[in-house]
């Protein structure tokens, strides 16, 4: 019975094809299970370079281009594309089996062999070649066949092998970037990825396919492939990179930790870790600290679930429980307390003020408060004498004793009037409830994961310390510190989580195109950031396989102006083919949110605040750049990025009162901006009106 598989090429371009003929491949290949080569109609190439390529007809223009094996039953939907591109495409490329992966590989062997003689004269008159130190032994052992390897031989400079991506089938290229960068060919198989251990047939492209689930979808049935039509996006996000693969699939004796620059796949290898362990029979918390990334968490778990052939979706499912950090506390203190009183922002305000009104200190609110959480809270101090010894990284302010006596009078002015009021906070709240959890015989979970780690503060941590026992793979923590938005710089070893030794970076961006990684890393170049483990983290060596557009910087003369320009931006998106849900825009605060909602919806474009719940196919999602953390968009338009609103003045600690504060605030700020351009996969657009906000001008000046 033929089979069919898609590869993932093929669903990353899917949505831009117009929606009549997306609906008539679905037609064409929904009964492929039942149809016979000749049935499908499958024809021959005439002049391929590979007589294993096939193209379907489509309708009178479109055409499919198949992978048929020489035997097996897989055949594998490459492209969907107009006849005489169709045909050109094929004619042009091989298929070939990776001897070290036992992937299935497309190469465009018409632009190689177009290219080798060119560059077999450059490299005659050139002092030194790329690879002249590396055996050719070595370069087969990694998957270099003999395609490959003559190219490899003549290239001499990087950017010759930059120019020849597009030629070569993608592992190979990611092995010879890895040696061009000066890592040794052990270093380049570990980041790779574990080699395949049984022999490699290089003629059975079936196997190879099957093998092949980086790159391949195989579709159990109508069923799931009108599924993977209708929800190609989603499919493209929770398929692993080999590299991503190992990480999920190792073993740990401790709590570790995966991190890399955005979109480097770090909640895909989250979500794919928690399904590993739960497949396991574990009891599994994947959590995180919004409802917001919860929810998109429990989506792609289940989606994960769904299209996995080896286990039960239900079944696993029951053995995950997704909810956020803050949300867990709330459960465990509930549990044992039942209702509780939340103290507002207006109302602890107004308690600071209570208490340096008693005490006639000459501290400002806001510090007391910032010292409370950064100093007090995060690390557990319980005495004078505590406070008086301990850290307060990141603070900037120093203080002799006597200030610190003074503090630690109003801070426990503070604490005795919210036991006085039975008052809490979400951090005490926290602490609570890890120390309900810690005094209890059993724990709630087997397994915890973590994503966008870097935003829980130490309370939390304490907690999820305390909902699991200390053991093998008991703690995975997925995160990148330069995008941290809330929490104070804390390492985990001070929590009681000691992950060294049990680390992992991910270097390749899977989302967004090089172009856009570019500008967006420029954002946070210079900045010094921590690594969670009392080291300095850098997102060096980040980088994108994708090409694509510049990013649009535009500068307007009014907010009006503003929005009329995010409009025609928006519907020359939509008008390209971009479905309106896989458009974001993002603002620095709610009020511009409801602005750009209303405006959008006053010219015609439906829209809707993430605020309100996850946004439907049919409508543009808007959100604050706080919300759009942990979520991707084909298009994603950031508004209000002037230099009034970004950072934002009332988010600043006045640095006079508390440098340490300011410069964390301003960190912050500069981070949510980063997070906001790094949630476009294809085209970002960032608009401002009369001055661009600082973080953008330091760019854009020479």
């Amino acid at each position: 019975m033929a089979r069919l598989a898609l590869h993932l090429d093929l669903l990353k371009e899917f949505p831009n094809l117009e929606k009549p003929v997306r609906e008539r491949v679905g037609e064409v290949f929904a009964k492929f299970e039942e149809a016979t080569h000749a049935g499908l109609h499958l024809e021959k190439i005439t002049g391929a370079r590979d007589d294993r390529f096939r193209t379907i007809r489509i309708d009178q223009y479109w055409r499919g281009v198949v992978l048929a094996p020489e035997s097996g039953d897989t055949y594998t939907l490459l492209r969907v594309m107009g006849h005489d591109e169709a045909y050109d495409w094929a004619k042009r490329r091989k298929a070939s089996v990776n001897l070290a992966t036992g992937g299935v590989e497309i190469r465009d062997v018409a632009a190689l062999d177009a290219s080798l003689p060119h560059m077999e004269r450059m490299a005659r008159s050139a002092p030194e070649r790329l690879f002249e130190n590396v055996k050719d032994s070595e370069l087969r052992r990694l998957g270099i066949d003999e395609h490959t390897l003559p190219l490899a031989r003549v290239l001499t400079a990087p950017f010759q092998l930059e120019a020849a991506r597009g030629l070569l089938p993608p592992v190979q290229w990611d092995v010879l970037y890895g040696l061009a960068s000066g890592m040794t060919p052990e270093e380049v198989w570990a980041e790779l990825g574990p080699a395949i251990v049984e022999d490699v047939d290089p003629h059975d492209l079936d196997a190879a396919v099957r093998r092949s689930s980086d790159r391949v979808l195989l579709v159990e049935g109508p069923e799931e492939l009108m599924s993977a039509l209708a929800h190609p996006f989603d499919l493209w996000r929770i398929y692993l990179h080999p590299v991503q693969r190992s990480v999920v699939e190792a073993s740990y004796r401790g709590p570790a930790r995966v991190s890399g620059g955005p979109g480097t796949g770090k909640t895909v290898v989250a979500i794919h870790r928690a399904h590993r362990l739960a497949r396991t029979g574990g009891r599994v918390l994947l959590t995180t600290f919004t409802s917001t990334l919860a929810d998109a968490l429990e989506s792609s778990l289940r989606l994960l679930a769904e299209n996995d052939a080896a286990g039960d979706a239900d079944e696993v499912l029951s053995r995950v429980r997704v909810e956020h950090v803050d949300r867990l506390a709330n459960r465990v203190f509930r549990e044992a307390h039942g209702g509780l009183d939340l103290l507002s922002p207006q109302r602890e305000r107004q308690l600071w003020e209570q208490v340096l009104e008693e005490l006639g200190l000459d501290f400002s609110p806001g510090f007391l408060a910032e010292e409370w959480r950064q100093v007090v809270l995060a690390r557990k101090v319980e005495t004078a004498a505590e406070y008086l010894a301990a850290k307060r990284t990141g603070r900037g302010r120093g203080m002799s004793a006597a200030h610190r006596a003074r503090v630690w009078q109003a801070i426990t002015g503070f604490r005795a009037l919210l036991a006085e009021q039975n008052l809490w906070t979400y951090e005490t709240v926290t602490e609570e409830a890890a120390r309900l959890l810690g005094e209890e015989g059993s724990r709630p979970f087997e397994h915890i994961v973590v994503d966008e780690a870097q935003d829980l503060n130490p309370g939390q941590w304490r907690l999820l310390r305390a909902a699991v026992d200390e053991g093998a793979d008991d703690l995975f923590i997925a995160g990148d510190t330069h995008q941290r938005l809330y929490g104070p710089q804390v390492s985990l070893a001070e929590v009681g989580i000691n992950i060294r030794g049990r680390s992992a970076k991910l270097r390749i961006n899977y989302r967004t195109t090089a172009q856009i990684l570019e500008w967006s890393l420029g954002l946070m170049r210079g900045q010094s950031v921590d690594d969670l483990d009392g080291g300095a983290d850098s997102i060096s060596g980040c980088r994108s396989e994708m090409r694509g557009a510049e990013p649009v910087l535009t500068g307007l003369a009014t907010w009006q102006a503003e929005l009329e320009h995010l409009v025609h931006t928006v519907r020359s998106w939509t008008e390209a083919g971009v479905l309106p849900g896989e458009i974001g825009v993002a603002a620095r605060s709610n009020r511009v949110v409801e602005q750009v909602v209303a405006e959008l919806d006053r010219q015609g474009v439906s829209a809707r605040a993430l605020a309100k719940g996850n946004t439907p196919e049919d409508e543009v999602a808007v959100g604050t750049m706080h919300r759009m953390k942990g979520l991707e968009f084909r298009c994603m338009a950031v508004v209000g990025a002037a230099d009034s609103k970004l950072p934002a003045p009332k988010s600043l600690t006045p640095e006079v009162e508390d440098p340490g504060a300011y410069a964390r605030d301003l960190m912050r700020e500069r981070s949510l901006l980063f997070v906001a351009c790094t949630r476009a996969r294809e085209q970002l657009s960032v608009s401002w009106h009369e001055n661009p906000s600082p973080f953008i001008e330091a760019i854009l000046s020479p």
